[in-house]
């Protein structure tokens, strides 16, 4: 039973167990299988057949009818005996067991056609057999079945007509071909099988040209083939080469350059069988390119344009250098780029197609442009002069650099050497670009290198003494420089000011010292400048201090003495500062006399040094008060022979006086706050010694000296007064020395005036009236001719009888009788 056969009956078996399953229906039909002579039909089961009955009665035809009879348990059933290709009715007839049709159902279809007869059937190709069968009428359609003898490969083909070809077989393989006619109704019973085996496989050639005049073909050897046939031909052309052999491979030689050659190969089998041809298409490789030329551009990068001569058959050119670079085109020239610099090389071009490449070109040698300058540096050996310098380079011919200030100017230097010089000003930054050169061109630029000189010193540095013991430092800015460190040499070089700004102040200084200024600029880049000069400046002389201020023996002139605490040649300045005037002394010492100062004035005394940089700080102040000035006049009046008036004017600066009046015999003093003074115990006659002394409010004296004072001639004593004749009076005294005197007799009518010889001491009044009374003053005669006028006088009464005259005393009155 076949593969379909079997497929039917599970069908069939399928519905049938549907059917049992279901309801009572009316019995129907349906064709399951259609052949040649026979067809195979299928019922539903009816309720109580005993059997079914197929008939198949041809229409339109005198053909008899073909009828078969089934048990009750059968579904389906063969009619066997029918004509090819004819239209029947089928009708199926349930039966019972009486004979009595319980159900029909009928349909047509009509029968397969004629089995067709295979012809021959050959293999052409390894993998295909075509059969040659006679065609039969009322078939649409052919099947070709091939089978293998052990059975493990069926095949069934459609085809329209006669010859047909089944494909997808194995090579050199035996099959068992038959062909079935086919219709609408179905297939017929194959027919008488054939037996034909399939051809050898083509070689499967691999081609080459491993030179430009030769192919070479190869291939793995093909089972059950004994010889091989090549046949090669040119494109384009029509003759042709067929060559036979039993090896696996074949060369063909003399063959033209860059030609496409095609060969067709065919295996041979046994039975002398040509099996499958295969073709491939070689080119042989092109000839070499020649002349080579090659042009250095001046490009950014640099490259080398290689030009060669084309040659035929070539797809692509490769042109290479020594050191592996390269570059490829399908035209007549192409680019290397970026190219090695500083290198002597040779380049080579080969032409190349599918086939490979050809032979290299002769070379042709070439020098690349030189290397960048790796390291470049300055030295700059002296301010202002700079030199940049580097290594030699291989194959550079000269150098050029390029010097840039960051301000615009530029300069350039070529030379062959390996140094050029360049003026270097402070406190720029330069941009070095080197270049070199050969017969190839220029190098690329190489790293800029950046020198930047060391800030420039500051020129118009100005120190200016804003105080005692600060020094205000300026300057203007300067090229290259971010900061600026201000010292001073005498303090250990400490850094007082590190600033942007150009200007510092140095305080809490030394007075009267010599300070080494030196303003240094500095840059993050280059650091600081060291080499500026410096500037000395001195600060102001240190303040002396007053150690005493004394007044000398002079009362206008003051003693100040003092501290020096500066340098020689200082020179210190007193200043006595009054409430109207001030007074000042210089002096090059410790001490300096203040002079003319008026008396009984108060002043502020200070001190402060000068040098040529300025005056020091003042001194403290101490106060100096002056001797009181002596009166201006001072008069000394005699009251009494024992007493006498002293005045004076007053005195500036005076609070009390001591006046005293010296003399040999004696002396008499008075202190006072007034500006007079009575004084006693004076002796007449005596030559006194007159001073004064002027006392402050602080206890300051001055002595002051006068014309000295004589007292007054003694009055003289035991004046007596006696009455003479012809009216007269004689007066007699005792002086106490030689001293001239006079008499004045004064009463209450007349007075009278008696001037005695010189060192007389009696003197005669004449004409006296009697009865009147006279005070009688008898005073001796100072030198300058006057008279002393406190001698008392004595009070006399003048009687007019007698001989004598009575003298009466009273205190203070006298009475003559």
């Amino acid at each position: 039973m076949g593969a379909t056969d079997l497929k039917v009956l599970q069908l069939l078996l399928l519905i049938s167990l549907s059917e049992i399953c279901g309801a009572q229906k009316d019995i129907t039909l349906s064709v399951l299988q259609v052949s040649t002579k026979s067809m195979t039909v299928r019922w539903s089961r009816y309720s109580g057949a005993s059997s079914y009955k197929i008939t198949a009665t041809p229409k339109n035809s005198p053909q008899p009818s073909a009828f078969a009879q089934f048990s009750g348990n059968s579904v389906m059933g063969s009619v066997n005996s029918l004509s090819a290709n004819t239209m029947y009715t089928i009708r199926v007839e349930a039966i019972d067991k009486a004979g009595n049709v319980l159900s029909s159902a009928e349909l047509d279809e009509s029968s397969s056609p004629e089995v067709p007869t295979i012809k021959q059937a050959y293999s052409k190709q390894s993998d295909s057999i075509t059969v040659e069968f006679s065609e039969v009428m009322g078939a649409s359609g052919y099947i070709l079945r091939a089978e293998t003898e052990v059975g493990d490969f069926l095949s069934e083909t459609a085809v329209t007509s006669s010859p047909g070809t089944v494909l997808q077989l194995q090579p050199y393989t035996d099959y068992t071909l038959s062909v079935m006619s086919v219709n609408s109704a179905g297939r017929s019973q194959p027919s008488a099988p054939v037996q034909t085996r399939t051809v050898v496989v083509a070689p499967q050639l691999n081609s080459t040209s491993p030179r430009n005049d030769t192919i070479l073909v190869t291939w793995s050897p093909v089972n059950h083939a004994v010889l091989y046939t090549l046949c090669i031909i040119k494109e384009g052309s029509n003759s042709r080469l067929k060559l036979n052999t039993s090896d696996p491979f074949m060369t063909f030689d003399d063959l033209e350059p860059g030609t496409i050659y095609c060969v067709k190969g065919t295996a041979w089998d046994l039975d002398g069988r040509p099996g499958d041809d295969l073709t491939v298409c070689q080119i042989t490789r092109p000839l070499s390119p020649g002349t080579i030329q090659v042009f250095l551009t001046q490009t950014r990068s640099g490259g080398l344009a290689v030009y060669w001569q084309m040659v035929h058959g070539a797809d692509v050119y490769l042109a290479k250098t020594s050191t592996g670079q390269n570059c490829s085109a399908s035209g007549r020239f192409c680019m290397i780029s970026p190219l090695s610099c500083g290198q002597n090389h040779s380049v080579t071009v080969t032409a190349e197609n599918r086939a490979g490449t050809s032979n290299p070109s002769d070379p042709e040698e070439f020098i690349t442009f030189p290397c960048p300058l790796e390291q470049v540096w300055v030295d700059e050996h002296q301010a202002g002069s700079c030199w940049v310098s580097w290594n030699k380079m291989p194959l550079v011919e000269y150098y050029i650099a390029f010097v840039k200030r960051d301000d615009g100017s530029e300069e350039r230097c070529n030379t062959t050497d390996t140094t050029c010089h360049f003026y270097c000003m402070c406190g720029y930054t330069y941009l070095i670009t080197m270049f070199t050169y050969n017969q190839a061109g220029s190098s690329p630029p190489g790293d800029v290198f950046n020198y930047t000189t060391i800030p420039c010193c500051p020129e118009d540095v100005t120190i200016a003494l804003v105080s005692t013991e600060t020094l205000e430092i300026m300057w203007s800015s300067v090229r290259g420089a971010e900061l600026y460190e201000t010292t001073a040499g005498e303090i250990d070089d400490v850094i007082h000011c590190k600033d942007t700004a150009p200007v510092c102040a140095l305080s809490n200084l030394r007075c009267n010292t010599q300070y080494s200024v030196v303003v240094t600029p500095c840059s993050e880049i280059r650091g600081c400048n060291r080499t500026c000069k410096p500037h000395t400046h001195e600060t102001a002389p240190c303040s002396p201090e007053i150690l005493s201020v004394s007044q000398t023996n002079s009362s206008s002139s003051v003693s100040v003495l003092y501290t020096a605490p500066n340098t020689p040649n200082t020179t210190y300045t007193v200043t006595a500062v009054g409430l109207t005037d001030t007074h000042t002394c210089q002096s090059l010492s410790t001490s300096c006399q203040l002079t003319q100062l008026p008396c009984g004035a108060t002043y502020d005394v200070t001190a402060y040094a000068r040098t040529a940089v300025g005056p020091s700080l003042s001194s403290y102040s101490v106060p100096l008060e002056t001797g009181p000035c002596c009166p201006h006049t001072l008069t000394v009046d005699q009251v009494t022979q024992a007493m006498t008036n002293v005045t004076w004017s007053p005195a500036i600066g005076a609070r009390s006086y001591v006046t005293a009046l010296t003399s040999s015999r004696g002396h008499a003093k008075c202190h006072t706050m007034d500006t007079h003074c009575l004084m006693g115990c004076i002796t007449c006659g005596t030559n006194y010694s007159v001073s004064l002394e002027a006392i402050s409010r602080t206890g300051h004296k001055a002595e002051c000296r006068y014309h000295g004072f004589s007292s007054s001639a003694c009055c003289p004593s035991s004046v007596r007064l006696y009455r003479m004749a012809n009216k007269s009076l004689r007066v007699y005294w005792h002086s106490s020395g030689p001293q001239n005197h006079t008499v004045d007799l004064i009463g209450t009518g007349t007075n009278h005036t008696c001037i005695p010889p010189p060192l007389s001491s009696s003197c005669d009044v004449a004409e006296v009236m009697c009865g009147d009374v006279y005070t009688m003053v008898v005073a001796p005669v100072n030198q300058d001719g006057s008279k002393v006028t406190f001698c008392p006088g004595r009070i006399y009464s003048v009687s007019c009888s007698g001989s004598n005259v009575g003298v009466v005393i009273y205190r203070g009155k006298r009475s003559v009788d």
